[in-house]
């Protein structure tokens, strides 16, 4: 494990750890951002604890996270932050919300972490060395029947949108099961084969950047719904290796019509 996921794996348990003392409090104050999305004192005080980590480490590394402006890198490479991924989720006292620490390097997330710690759970991968949850090794499902399948979303909208012949979208009345198992938790029960497929309509690099090395080590992967690995595309999909090299190749024959 290198000093650099080592770290991302401190900073989230401490960050997450920090979060708990917030989950659950009725009082809990929300704002509204410029995007009208929630933000809580938790998110905030979260990226302000990771951020200070990081800098004290890699002072000349990027700083780019959900809730304060982007600190540029003089180095080339550029830590990518999510203090609470799912923060309607962490409102409402539901464990599903993550603590969100990515790597990225020359352009491309190198290590991710992903603390869950209202579950105990702590995912982390590096490229080239596994992906694991809580020590143990992570790998993806081998089902590759659409009937078989379970499909996992998190905006409503996945549901609601009007009829559309988008590989993805289709998977919504094709697959065997479609669950609203959301946010950065939709896409490990993909990283740890309990889900085939985690759909997100609408993402953020931040919301990305860990997920991508964590889904691609365990075997499976991710793109967004133009078929490309990005934390910047349309929306974002993860998918064991068959089911992701359907939709893909179905998404490129759609692309080139």
């Amino acid at each position: 494990m290198s000093p650099e996921l080592q770290l991302a794996i401190e900073m989230a348990e401490k960050a997450g750890r920090l979060t708990l003392d917030y989950f659950g409090r009725k009082s809990l104050q929300v704002f509204s951002k410029r995007d009208d999305t929630p933000v809580t004192e938790a998110d905030r005080k979260a990226e302000e604890l990771i951020r200070g980590g990081i800098a004290a480490k890699y002072p000349d590394d990027g700083l780019f996270g959900e809730e304060f402006d982007e600190r540029p890198s003089g180095s080339g490479r550029r830590w990518i932050i999510d203090p609470i991924d799912g923060t309607r989720s962490f409102i409402h006292g539901v464990p599903l919300y993550g603590v969100m620490i990515a790597l990225e390097v020359d352009g491309e997330p190198r290590l991710g972490a992903i603390n869950f710690p209202a579950l105990g759970e702590l995912y982390h991968a590096e490229t080239g060395c596994g992906a694991f949850v809580n020590g143990s090794r992570l790998v993806v499902s081998s089902i590759s029947e659409v009937a078989e399948a379970t499909v996992v979303f998190t905006e409503k909208e996945y549901l609601l949108d009007p009829p559309s012949t988008h590989p993805v979208d289709m998977l919504r009345s094709t697959a065997g099961l479609v669950r609203g198992w959301g946010d950065c938790y939709g896409h490990m029960l993909v990283a740890s084969g309990r889900a085939e497929v985690a759909v997100d309509k609408i993402m953020s690099p931040w919301d990305c950047a860990a997920i991508i090395p964590i889904v691609s080590e365990a075997g499976g992967c991710s793109f967004d719904y133009l078929g490309r690995t990005t934390i910047s595309g349309a929306g974002l999909v993860s998918a064991n290796m068959q089911m992701g090299r359907m939709l893909i190749d179905a998404i490129d024959n759609r692309e080139s019509c």
